[in-house]
């Protein structure tokens, strides 16, 4: 790796920027120990490479990840889960090199589950994916800025998003396993309870989806499911539109309460889902796209990925996806490796 030198931490936050290697917000300094702290925090060989990382074609090496999860402000332990989050999105199913350089304004949400949410402090309730969390913001951040100088992602030149929206800053998520009806979500991806997981899926900003419950349980029931599968298939989204994608679904604990009270595990939810997300060939965006007849927004059931988090009250999100790219810009997730084989050293 090729180190910059300047003058101070001020001269070096200047020339950063004028390199265009950061977010366009301050950054802490990558000092060769800080660094060197980061890589130790791995377990890994600082050369070792999790792969070539578009549009750029840049190493994803160890030591590069180290650099951005410092800048970013990560805590050293939140390393791991940065090694895994990379991994995932290097997966060839992410699309990550066509999602970098889309117009769309799709951005890597990062879905954290397992014991790792507990341990790292991930936040999972009311605001976890505003500010005021340091494990979800940093994190996010670490992966946009190794996006931005491994893969090359910059707006305008090779992202060419036309607005983005503020989760290209960062984009993390943790279940909230302890307010969930449900199994823990990385139990839906095939992992065990105990697992630590990472999945990532190139996202649109949340659609908040307000609904408030009368109290008629049959009635509530309708209600609530004709809401979400509005927020996930809008006429005008990409899973609507472009069909065959995936989405994001996280119930608030009260909604998720009254679907359970209704008989609703999530394998059921995610089938109720799906044969809602229908769409009508003459409600179609115009142009290029119109379609005639009837589609489902998504191929299966399980392609609706369900999650428990925030806090109780009328608002749950949907996060509708990009639905392009070779693979239609898939969900991948990973296990994260809490046990990193080196100690850091006090």
């Amino acid at each position: 790796m090729n180190w910059l030198e300047a003058a101070d931490e001020a001269a070096a936050q200047e020339q950063l920027y004028g390199l265009g290697c950061t977010d366009g917000l301050p950054v802490i300094v990558p000092t060769a120990p800080r660094v060197d702290r980061m890589v130790l925090a791995s377990g890994l060989d600082r050369d070792l490479s999790l792969g070539t990382m578009g549009p750029a074609g840049g190493a994803a090496t160890v030591e590069a990840l180290a650099v951005a999860a410092v800048m970013a402000g990560c805590p050293d332990e939140l390393m791991p889960v940065l090694c895994a989050a990379t991994e995932a999105v290097l997966d060839p199913a992410f699309d990550l090199t066509e999602m970098q350089a889309t117009t769309h304004c799709t951005a890597p949400l990062i879905l954290i589950s397992g014991p790792v949410v507990e341990a790292l402090r991930f936040a999972s309730g009311f605001g976890a994916l505003g500010p005021g969390h340091r494990a979800n913001a940093t994190l996010g951040r670490a992966l946009r800025l190794a996006m931005i100088n491994i893969g090359g992602g910059r707006p305008g030149e090779s992202d060419m998003a036309l607005l983005g929206h503020p989760g290209k800053f960062t984009f993390c998520l943790a279940e909230a396993q302890d307010a969930s009806p449900f199994p823990a979500f990385q139990e839906s991806l095939g992992f065990t309870e105990t697992d630590s997981v990472v999945t990532v899926i190139g996202a649109e900003a949340p659609q908040s989806l307000i609904f408030s419950a009368s109290g008629n349980l049959a009635d509530d029931e309708d209600g609530l499911l004709c809401v979400l599968a509005a927020g996930l298939a809008g006429p005008a989204s990409n899973n609507a539109v472009l069909t065959g994608g995936q989405a994001v679904l996280v119930l608030n604990p009260d909604h998720a309460t009254l679907l359970a009270r209704a008989g609703y595990t999530r394998e059921r939810l995610q089938a109720a889902l799906h044969e809602r997300c229908v769409v009508d060939g003459d409600r179609r965006a115009l142009g290029s796209f119109r379609r005639e007849g009837t589609r489902h927004a998504f191929r299966a059931p399980e392609d609706i990925l369900v999650l428990v988090a925030g806090g109780s009250g009328l608002y749950s999100m949907a996060m509708p996806s990009w639905c392009a790219g070779p693979h239609q810009n898939r969900a991948v997730s990973r296990a994260i490796d809490l046990n990193p084989a080196c100690a850091l050293p006090f």
